[in-house]
Protein backbone atom coordinates (compact mmCIF):
# COMPACT_ATOMS: atom_id res chain seq x y z
CA UNK A 1 0.00 0.00 0.00
CA UNK A 2 1.43 3.34 -1.15
CA UNK A 3 2.10 5.53 2.07
CA UNK A 4 -0.38 8.11 1.03
CA UNK A 5 -2.69 5.77 1.13
CA UNK A 6 -1.08 3.63 4.49
CA UNK A 7 -1.64 7.27 6.73
CA UNK A 8 -4.97 7.39 5.65
CA UNK A 9 -5.99 4.49 6.25
CA UNK A 10 -4.56 4.95 9.78
CA UNK A 11 -6.02 8.06 10.56
CA UNK A 12 -9.39 6.53 9.43
CA UNK A 13 -8.89 3.84 11.75
CA UNK A 14 -8.13 5.74 15.18
CA UNK A 15 -10.54 9.28 14.01
CA UNK A 16 -13.58 10.49 14.31
CA UNK A 17 -16.11 10.19 11.17
CA UNK A 18 -18.28 13.37 10.93
CA UNK A 19 -21.31 13.34 8.21
CA UNK A 20 -22.39 17.11 7.10
CA UNK A 21 -24.17 19.35 4.83
CA UNK A 22 -21.63 21.42 3.98
CA UNK A 23 -17.61 21.37 4.42
CA UNK A 24 -15.70 24.56 4.13
CA UNK A 25 -11.73 24.23 3.60
CA UNK A 26 -10.32 27.18 4.24
CA UNK A 27 -11.29 30.24 6.99
CA UNK A 28 -10.51 33.20 4.87
CA UNK A 29 -13.02 35.44 3.88
CA UNK A 30 -14.47 33.58 1.24
CA UNK A 31 -14.66 30.47 3.13
CA UNK A 32 -16.03 32.05 6.31
CA UNK A 33 -18.81 33.91 4.67
CA UNK A 34 -20.33 30.23 3.18
CA UNK A 35 -20.09 29.08 6.88
CA UNK A 36 -21.93 31.25 8.40
CA UNK A 37 -24.51 31.43 5.93
CA UNK A 38 -24.95 27.93 5.88
CA UNK A 39 -25.02 27.62 9.58
CA UNK A 40 -27.57 30.45 9.57
CA UNK A 41 -30.12 28.65 7.66
CA UNK A 42 -29.54 25.18 9.87
CA UNK A 43 -27.08 23.57 7.78
CA UNK A 44 -24.39 21.10 9.63
CA UNK A 45 -21.03 22.52 8.77
CA UNK A 46 -17.67 21.69 9.26
CA UNK A 47 -14.80 24.58 8.39
CA UNK A 48 -11.10 23.60 8.33
CA UNK A 49 -8.52 25.97 8.67
CA UNK A 50 -4.95 24.77 8.94
CA UNK A 51 -3.54 28.01 9.98
CA UNK A 52 -5.27 31.38 11.27
CA UNK A 53 -9.10 32.16 11.25
CA UNK A 54 -9.96 35.17 8.86
CA UNK A 55 -7.37 34.26 6.23
CA UNK A 56 -4.86 36.21 4.43
CA UNK A 57 -7.53 39.52 4.55
CA UNK A 58 -7.62 39.71 8.35
CA UNK A 59 -3.53 38.50 9.15
CA UNK A 60 -1.21 39.85 6.16
CA UNK A 61 -3.74 41.74 3.51
CA UNK A 62 -6.34 44.07 3.40
CA UNK A 63 -6.48 44.94 7.00
CA UNK A 64 -3.09 45.54 8.11
CA UNK A 65 -2.16 47.30 4.58
CA UNK A 66 -4.87 49.72 5.37
CA UNK A 67 -3.93 50.19 8.57
CA UNK A 68 -0.34 50.77 7.68
CA UNK A 69 -1.46 53.45 5.42
CA UNK A 70 -3.66 55.24 7.78
CA UNK A 71 -1.05 55.80 9.56
CA UNK A 72 1.74 56.85 6.56
CA UNK A 73 -1.32 59.11 5.93
CA UNK A 74 -1.38 61.06 9.48
CA UNK A 75 2.41 61.38 8.85
CA UNK A 76 2.07 63.00 5.38
CA UNK A 77 -0.63 65.43 7.19
CA UNK A 78 1.56 66.82 9.78
CA UNK A 79 3.97 67.53 6.33
CA UNK A 80 1.66 69.17 4.47
CA UNK A 81 -0.38 71.17 6.32
CA UNK A 82 1.01 74.89 5.64
CA UNK A 83 -1.91 74.96 3.05
CA UNK A 84 -4.25 74.95 5.81
CA UNK A 85 -2.97 77.95 8.03
CA UNK A 86 -1.23 75.16 10.01
CA UNK A 87 2.32 75.27 10.64
CA UNK A 88 4.11 71.59 8.99
CA UNK A 89 5.77 69.30 11.83
CA UNK A 90 8.14 66.22 10.70
CA UNK A 91 6.61 63.31 12.72
CA UNK A 92 8.30 61.16 15.53
CA UNK A 93 7.61 57.82 13.92
CA UNK A 94 7.70 55.45 16.37
CA UNK A 95 8.16 52.50 14.02
CA UNK A 96 6.95 50.10 16.99
CA UNK A 97 4.11 51.98 18.22
CA UNK A 98 3.56 51.82 14.27
CA UNK A 99 3.56 48.05 14.47
CA UNK A 100 1.23 48.00 17.38
CA UNK A 101 -1.36 49.83 15.69
CA UNK A 102 -1.36 47.34 12.94
CA UNK A 103 -1.80 44.48 14.95
CA UNK A 104 -4.44 46.27 17.27
CA UNK A 105 -6.58 46.57 14.52
CA UNK A 106 -6.18 42.80 13.45
CA UNK A 107 -6.84 41.70 17.06
CA UNK A 108 -10.30 44.78 17.03
CA UNK A 109 -11.53 42.86 14.05
CA UNK A 110 -10.50 39.17 14.52
CA UNK A 111 -13.25 38.55 17.11
CA UNK A 112 -15.35 38.33 14.45
CA UNK A 113 -13.74 35.63 12.35
CA UNK A 114 -12.23 33.36 16.07
CA UNK A 115 -13.31 29.75 16.28
CA UNK A 116 -15.04 30.90 19.03
CA UNK A 117 -17.59 32.52 17.67
CA UNK A 118 -18.41 30.01 14.58
CA UNK A 119 -18.48 27.24 17.01
CA UNK A 120 -21.46 29.74 18.65
CA UNK A 121 -22.94 29.25 15.36
CA UNK A 122 -23.18 25.90 15.18
CA UNK A 123 -20.41 24.98 12.97
CA UNK A 124 -17.74 22.47 13.80
CA UNK A 125 -14.22 24.45 13.56
CA UNK A 126 -11.24 21.75 12.52
CA UNK A 127 -7.56 23.48 12.84
CA UNK A 128 -5.84 20.68 10.75
CA UNK A 129 -4.95 20.90 7.39
CA UNK A 130 -7.59 19.21 4.34
CA UNK A 131 -7.56 16.38 2.42
CA UNK A 132 -9.38 14.86 -0.30
CA UNK A 133 -8.72 11.32 0.13
CA UNK A 134 -11.72 10.41 -2.91
CA UNK A 135 -14.59 12.05 -4.53
CA UNK A 136 -16.22 12.59 -1.29
CA UNK A 137 -14.05 12.46 1.76
CA UNK A 138 -11.88 15.09 3.08
CA UNK A 139 -9.50 13.64 6.15
CA UNK A 140 -8.62 16.77 8.56
CA UNK A 141 -5.97 15.85 11.38
CA UNK A 142 -7.76 12.51 12.69
CA UNK A 143 -11.18 13.53 11.49
CA UNK A 144 -12.97 11.44 8.57
CA UNK A 145 -15.46 14.33 6.62
CA UNK A 146 -18.30 13.81 4.77
CA UNK A 147 -20.57 15.78 3.14
CA UNK A 148 -23.28 16.65 0.69
CA UNK A 149 -21.21 19.80 -1.00
CA UNK A 150 -17.57 20.63 -0.04
CA UNK A 151 -16.03 24.68 -0.66
CA UNK A 152 -12.63 24.71 -1.54
CA UNK A 153 -11.53 27.97 0.23
CA UNK A 154 -7.87 27.94 0.55
CA UNK A 155 -6.99 31.55 -0.82
CA UNK A 156 -3.67 32.23 -2.32
CA UNK A 157 -0.26 33.38 -1.03
CA UNK A 158 2.87 35.22 -2.68
CA UNK A 159 4.75 34.20 -6.08
CA UNK A 160 8.32 34.36 -5.43
CA UNK A 161 9.63 33.97 -8.78
CA UNK A 162 12.71 32.26 -9.25
CA UNK A 163 15.77 34.75 -9.25
CA UNK A 164 19.21 33.84 -8.99
CA UNK A 165 20.36 34.84 -4.88
CA UNK A 166 16.98 35.20 -3.90
CA UNK A 167 16.62 31.85 -1.79
CA UNK A 168 20.00 33.00 0.02
CA UNK A 169 19.05 36.47 1.11
CA UNK A 170 16.40 37.74 3.69
CA UNK A 171 13.51 39.11 1.96
CA UNK A 172 10.20 39.97 2.64
CA UNK A 173 6.52 39.21 1.79
CA UNK A 174 3.02 40.50 2.72
CA UNK A 175 2.83 37.39 4.86
CA UNK A 176 5.66 39.18 6.97
CA UNK A 177 6.28 42.86 5.77
CA UNK A 178 3.48 43.83 9.16
CA UNK A 179 6.30 41.88 11.57
CA UNK A 180 8.77 44.52 10.72
CA UNK A 181 9.18 47.04 14.39
CA UNK A 182 11.75 49.19 12.84
CA UNK A 183 11.84 51.70 10.46
CA UNK A 184 13.67 50.28 6.92
CA UNK A 185 15.96 52.64 6.04
CA UNK A 186 15.92 51.83 2.48
CA UNK A 187 13.36 49.56 0.90
CA UNK A 188 13.47 47.47 -2.88
CA UNK A 189 10.41 46.22 -3.70
CA UNK A 190 9.98 43.74 -6.45
CA UNK A 191 6.88 44.64 -8.03
CA UNK A 192 4.44 47.34 -9.21
CA UNK A 193 1.04 46.20 -8.73
CA UNK A 194 -1.61 47.50 -6.60
CA UNK A 195 0.02 45.83 -3.16
CA UNK A 196 4.00 46.89 -4.49
CA UNK A 197 2.36 50.84 -5.09
CA UNK A 198 0.61 50.64 -1.91
CA UNK A 199 3.19 49.38 0.46
CA UNK A 200 5.83 52.22 -1.32
CA UNK A 201 4.06 54.85 -0.43
CA UNK A 202 3.10 53.83 3.02
CA UNK A 203 6.65 53.20 3.62
CA UNK A 204 7.98 56.73 1.72
CA UNK A 205 5.61 58.25 4.24
CA UNK A 206 6.84 56.60 7.14
CA UNK A 207 10.61 57.59 6.21
CA UNK A 208 11.69 54.78 4.52
CA UNK A 209 13.65 55.20 1.14
CA UNK A 210 12.07 53.29 -1.33
CA UNK A 211 12.70 51.66 -4.98
CA UNK A 212 10.65 50.09 -6.82
CA UNK A 213 11.34 47.73 -9.66
CA UNK A 214 8.95 46.71 -12.09
CA UNK A 215 9.58 44.46 -15.04
CA UNK A 216 6.85 46.44 -17.23
CA UNK A 217 4.58 48.96 -16.29
CA UNK A 218 3.37 49.92 -13.35
CA UNK A 219 0.02 49.31 -12.04
CA UNK A 220 -0.40 47.93 -15.48
CA UNK A 221 -3.83 46.61 -15.48
CA UNK A 222 -5.36 50.07 -15.17
CA UNK A 223 -5.88 52.73 -17.49
CA UNK A 224 -2.89 54.53 -17.66
CA UNK A 225 -4.30 58.60 -18.06
CA UNK A 226 -5.24 57.86 -14.84
CA UNK A 227 -2.57 55.63 -13.45
CA UNK A 228 -0.65 58.82 -14.40
CA UNK A 229 -1.47 60.94 -11.33
CA UNK A 230 -0.50 57.67 -8.87
CA UNK A 231 2.55 57.52 -10.38
CA UNK A 232 3.62 61.10 -10.75
CA UNK A 233 2.24 61.52 -6.77
CA UNK A 234 4.48 58.85 -5.52
CA UNK A 235 7.47 60.36 -7.16
CA UNK A 236 7.06 63.59 -6.17
CA UNK A 237 7.18 62.06 -3.03
CA UNK A 238 10.46 60.77 -3.46
CA UNK A 239 9.68 57.01 -3.95
CA UNK A 240 11.98 55.82 -7.03
CA UNK A 241 9.83 53.76 -9.47
CA UNK A 242 11.84 52.00 -12.01
CA UNK A 243 9.69 50.63 -14.69
CA UNK A 244 10.95 48.40 -17.34
CA UNK A 245 13.51 47.02 -15.07
CA UNK A 246 13.98 43.32 -15.14
CA UNK A 247 15.80 41.69 -11.79
CA UNK A 248 18.67 39.83 -13.23
CA UNK A 249 20.25 38.51 -9.45
CA UNK A 250 20.01 39.41 -5.87
CA UNK A 251 22.81 39.35 -3.23
CA UNK A 252 24.01 40.51 0.03
CA UNK A 253 22.98 39.90 3.63
CA UNK A 254 20.13 41.39 6.96
CA UNK A 255 20.83 45.23 6.52
CA UNK A 256 22.84 45.23 2.76
CA UNK A 257 20.87 43.95 -0.34
CA UNK A 258 21.93 44.87 -3.53
CA UNK A 259 19.55 43.77 -6.94
CA UNK A 260 20.94 43.85 -10.13
CA UNK A 261 18.60 44.63 -12.89
CA UNK A 262 18.73 44.91 -16.78
CA UNK A 263 17.10 48.06 -18.50
CA UNK A 264 16.94 49.61 -21.99
CA UNK A 265 20.31 51.38 -20.32
CA UNK A 266 22.17 48.26 -19.33
CA UNK A 267 22.52 46.29 -16.04
CA UNK A 268 22.94 48.01 -13.02
CA UNK A 269 23.08 48.00 -9.37
CA UNK A 270 20.38 48.68 -6.23
CA UNK A 271 21.09 48.89 -3.13
CA UNK A 272 18.91 48.85 -0.11
CA UNK A 273 18.76 47.90 3.71
CA UNK A 274 15.52 45.31 3.09
CA UNK A 275 13.72 43.98 0.17
CA UNK A 276 10.34 43.24 -0.63
CA UNK A 277 9.00 40.53 -2.98
CA UNK A 278 5.67 42.02 -4.12
CA UNK A 279 5.40 40.03 -7.41
CA UNK A 280 2.54 38.76 -7.84
CA UNK A 281 0.42 35.56 -6.04
CA UNK A 282 -0.33 31.76 -6.43
CA UNK A 283 -3.11 29.53 -5.66
CA UNK A 284 -3.22 27.16 -2.63
CA UNK A 285 -3.67 23.85 -3.88
CA UNK A 286 -0.86 21.96 -2.26
CA UNK A 287 -1.65 19.37 -0.55
CA UNK A 288 -5.37 19.06 -1.43
CA UNK A 289 -5.24 15.56 -2.43
CA UNK A 290 -7.49 17.26 -5.87
CA UNK A 291 -6.39 14.56 -7.92
CA UNK A 292 -7.94 11.67 -5.59
CA UNK A 293 -11.40 13.91 -5.23
CA UNK A 294 -11.05 14.35 -9.40
CA UNK A 295 -10.49 17.86 -9.22
CA UNK A 296 -8.90 19.41 -12.57
CA UNK A 297 -6.58 22.60 -12.18
CA UNK A 298 -4.39 24.07 -13.96
CA UNK A 299 -1.07 26.43 -12.69
CA UNK A 300 -3.13 29.74 -12.37
CA UNK A 301 -5.80 27.92 -10.03
CA UNK A 302 -9.14 25.32 -9.66
CA UNK A 303 -10.65 25.11 -13.09
CA UNK A 304 -14.37 26.11 -12.23
CA UNK A 305 -17.80 26.56 -14.70
CA UNK A 306 -19.69 29.69 -14.45
CA UNK A 307 -21.19 28.31 -11.00
CA UNK A 308 -18.18 27.96 -9.44
CA UNK A 309 -18.98 23.97 -9.63
CA UNK A 310 -15.48 21.94 -9.84
CA UNK A 311 -15.12 18.92 -12.06
CA UNK A 312 -16.12 17.19 -9.52
CA UNK A 313 -20.20 18.17 -9.01
CA UNK A 314 -19.80 17.96 -5.32
CA UNK A 315 -17.33 20.44 -4.62
CA UNK A 316 -17.43 24.30 -5.27
CA UNK A 317 -14.33 26.54 -5.28
CA UNK A 318 -14.04 30.11 -4.60
CA UNK A 319 -11.68 32.99 -3.99
CA UNK A 320 -8.49 33.16 -4.84
CA UNK A 321 -7.69 29.74 -5.59
CA UNK A 322 -9.48 29.57 -8.65
CA UNK A 323 -7.45 32.43 -9.82
CA UNK A 324 -9.14 35.68 -11.93
CA UNK A 325 -9.34 38.68 -10.08
CA UNK A 326 -8.08 38.56 -6.53
CA UNK A 327 -10.02 40.28 -4.23
CA UNK A 328 -11.54 39.65 -0.84
CA UNK A 329 -14.89 41.21 -2.34
CA UNK A 330 -14.69 38.36 -5.26
CA UNK A 331 -14.27 36.01 -3.00
CA UNK A 332 -17.77 37.52 -0.25
CA UNK A 333 -19.46 37.34 -3.64
CA UNK A 334 -18.41 33.70 -4.70
CA UNK A 335 -19.34 32.46 -1.39
CA UNK A 336 -23.04 34.31 -1.99
CA UNK A 337 -23.35 32.45 -5.39
CA UNK A 338 -22.11 29.22 -3.53
CA UNK A 339 -24.98 29.47 -1.02
CA UNK A 340 -27.91 30.18 -3.69
CA UNK A 341 -26.94 26.89 -5.78
CA UNK A 342 -26.22 24.68 -2.55
CA UNK A 343 -28.68 25.86 -0.61
CA UNK A 344 -31.66 26.87 -2.68
CA UNK A 345 -30.43 25.13 -5.90
CA UNK A 346 -30.85 28.43 -7.91
CA UNK A 347 -28.74 29.12 -11.47
CA UNK A 348 -26.54 31.68 -9.88
CA UNK A 349 -23.59 32.40 -11.71
CA UNK A 350 -20.25 34.79 -11.99
CA UNK A 351 -20.68 36.01 -15.36
CA UNK A 352 -22.18 39.61 -16.05
CA UNK A 353 -20.97 40.58 -13.04
CA UNK A 354 -19.20 44.14 -12.93
CA UNK A 355 -16.08 44.07 -10.25
CA UNK A 356 -14.96 46.77 -9.26
CA UNK A 357 -11.35 47.51 -7.73
CA UNK A 358 -9.49 49.74 -5.89
CA UNK A 359 -5.52 50.36 -5.25
CA UNK A 360 -5.42 52.56 -1.75
CA UNK A 361 -2.18 54.65 -2.63
CA UNK A 362 -2.92 58.36 -2.79
CA UNK A 363 -4.42 59.88 -4.51
CA UNK A 364 -7.08 56.02 -5.10
CA UNK A 365 -7.28 54.54 -8.16
CA UNK A 366 -10.55 52.75 -8.64
CA UNK A 367 -11.98 50.74 -11.52
CA UNK A 368 -15.19 48.81 -12.41
CA UNK A 369 -16.41 47.26 -16.30
CA UNK A 370 -14.62 47.91 -19.08
CA UNK A 371 -11.75 51.01 -19.36
CA UNK A 372 -11.53 52.99 -22.83
CA UNK A 373 -9.25 50.90 -24.68
CA UNK A 374 -11.43 47.73 -23.86
CA UNK A 375 -14.72 49.79 -25.07
CA UNK A 376 -12.98 51.05 -28.12
CA UNK A 377 -11.93 47.30 -28.94
CA UNK A 378 -15.53 46.20 -28.20
CA UNK A 379 -17.68 48.68 -29.67
CA UNK A 380 -15.75 51.00 -31.66
CA UNK A 381 -17.13 54.39 -31.15
CA UNK A 382 -17.78 55.39 -28.28
CA UNK A 383 -18.15 58.60 -26.06
CA UNK A 384 -15.49 59.08 -22.87
CA UNK A 385 -16.83 61.81 -20.44
CA UNK A 386 -14.52 63.60 -17.73
CA UNK A 387 -14.77 66.01 -14.73
CA UNK A 388 -11.71 66.97 -13.04
CA UNK A 389 -11.83 67.71 -8.95
CA UNK A 390 -10.31 70.69 -9.05
CA UNK A 391 -14.31 71.77 -10.73
CA UNK A 392 -15.67 70.31 -7.25
CA UNK A 393 -16.09 73.06 -4.48
CA UNK A 394 -15.78 69.94 -1.50
CA UNK A 395 -12.41 68.90 -3.15
CA UNK A 396 -11.07 72.23 -3.45
CA UNK A 397 -11.78 73.17 0.50
CA UNK A 398 -9.90 69.86 1.30
CA UNK A 399 -6.94 70.87 -1.66
CA UNK A 400 -7.76 67.28 -3.03
CA UNK A 401 -7.92 69.03 -6.46
CA UNK A 402 -5.77 66.19 -7.99
CA UNK A 403 -7.41 63.69 -10.15
CA UNK A 404 -11.21 63.05 -12.57
CA UNK A 405 -13.62 60.74 -13.14
CA UNK A 406 -13.60 59.28 -16.37
CA UNK A 407 -16.47 57.43 -17.78
CA UNK A 408 -17.13 55.05 -21.16
CA UNK A 409 -20.39 55.19 -22.23
CA UNK A 410 -21.71 53.72 -25.62
CA UNK A 411 -23.13 55.90 -28.29
CA UNK A 412 -26.53 54.61 -26.71
CA UNK A 413 -25.98 55.92 -23.51
CA UNK A 414 -25.26 52.61 -21.75
CA UNK A 415 -22.89 52.80 -18.97
CA UNK A 416 -19.85 50.27 -20.05
CA UNK A 417 -16.87 51.44 -17.33
CA UNK A 418 -15.60 54.40 -15.05
CA UNK A 419 -12.22 54.81 -13.69
CA UNK A 420 -11.59 57.72 -11.10
CA UNK A 421 -8.56 58.30 -9.14
CA UNK A 422 -8.39 60.99 -6.17
CA UNK A 423 -9.61 61.55 -3.00
CA UNK A 424 -12.11 58.54 -1.88
CA UNK A 425 -11.99 57.08 -5.34
CA UNK A 426 -12.97 53.61 -3.65
CA UNK A 427 -15.93 55.13 -2.43
CA UNK A 428 -17.14 57.22 -5.15
CA UNK A 429 -16.66 54.34 -7.83
CA UNK A 430 -19.30 52.45 -6.33
CA UNK A 431 -22.35 54.46 -7.72
CA UNK A 432 -21.00 53.54 -11.01
CA UNK A 433 -20.84 49.86 -9.91
CA UNK A 434 -24.32 49.97 -8.74
CA UNK A 435 -25.29 51.81 -12.12
CA UNK A 436 -23.20 48.91 -14.29
CA UNK A 437 -25.23 45.89 -11.86
CA UNK A 438 -28.34 47.36 -12.48
CA UNK A 439 -27.82 48.32 -16.49
CA UNK A 440 -29.01 51.97 -15.78
CA UNK A 441 -27.80 54.30 -18.74
CA UNK A 442 -26.04 57.56 -18.20
CA UNK A 443 -29.35 59.69 -17.67
CA UNK A 444 -29.96 57.93 -14.83
CA UNK A 445 -26.83 59.18 -13.45
CA UNK A 446 -28.14 62.45 -13.71
CA UNK A 447 -31.19 62.38 -12.02
CA UNK A 448 -30.60 61.92 -8.28
CA UNK A 449 -29.93 65.32 -6.07
CA UNK A 450 -26.56 65.48 -4.52
CA UNK A 451 -26.39 67.08 -1.47
CA UNK A 452 -23.94 70.07 -1.65
CA UNK A 453 -20.85 70.19 -1.39
CA UNK A 454 -19.69 66.54 -1.73
CA UNK A 455 -17.43 64.98 -4.05
CA UNK A 456 -20.20 62.67 -5.40
CA UNK A 457 -21.35 65.85 -7.43
CA UNK A 458 -17.98 64.81 -9.75
CA UNK A 459 -20.09 61.68 -10.59
CA UNK A 460 -23.32 63.40 -11.51
CA UNK A 461 -21.10 66.54 -13.27
CA UNK A 462 -19.53 63.52 -15.57
CA UNK A 463 -22.95 61.80 -16.09
CA UNK A 464 -24.09 65.92 -17.70
CA UNK A 465 -20.82 65.53 -20.06
CA UNK A 466 -23.01 63.31 -22.24
CA UNK A 467 -25.71 65.68 -22.54
CA UNK A 468 -22.88 68.72 -23.46
CA UNK A 469 -23.83 69.47 -27.07
CA UNK A 470 -27.57 69.45 -26.13
CA UNK A 471 -27.80 73.33 -25.31
CA UNK A 472 -26.45 74.04 -29.18
CA UNK A 473 -27.99 71.44 -30.68
CA UNK A 474 -29.86 73.97 -33.74
CA UNK A 475 -33.31 71.88 -33.35
CA UNK A 476 -33.57 71.68 -29.72
CA UNK A 477 -33.17 75.72 -30.05
CA UNK A 478 -35.49 76.21 -32.14
CA UNK A 479 -38.07 74.35 -29.87
CA UNK A 480 -37.66 76.27 -26.96
CA UNK A 481 -37.90 79.52 -29.17
CA UNK A 482 -40.90 78.29 -30.34
CA UNK A 483 -42.39 77.25 -26.90
CA UNK A 484 -41.63 81.01 -25.68
CA UNK A 485 -43.51 82.38 -28.24
CA UNK A 486 -46.55 80.51 -26.33
CA UNK A 487 -46.16 82.83 -23.45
Amino acid sequence: MPKDNADAAAMQARGETISVDLCVIGAGSGGLSVAAAAAAFGQRVVLIEKHKMGGDCLNYGCVPSKALIAAANRAHAMRTSRKFGIAPVEPNIDARAVHDHVKGVIAAIAPNDSVERFTGMGVRVITAAGKFIDRSTVMAGEHRITARRFVIATGSSPDVPPIPGLADVPYLTNETIFDNTTRLPHLIIIGGGPIGMELAQAHRRLGSNVTVLEGAKALAKDDPELTAFVLKRLRDEGVDIREGALVQSVSGGHGKITVTIKTESGTESVEGSHLLVAAGRKPNMADLGLEAAGIAFEKRGITVNAGLVTTNAKVFAIGDVIGGLQFTHVANDHAGIVIRRALFRLSAKTTGRPIPWVTFTDPELAHVGMTEAEARAKHGKINVLRWPYHENDRAQTEHETEGHVKVVVSTRGHILGATIVGAHAGELIQMWALALSQGLKIKAMTEWISPYPTLSEINKRAAFRYFATAPGNPVARKIIAWLAKLG
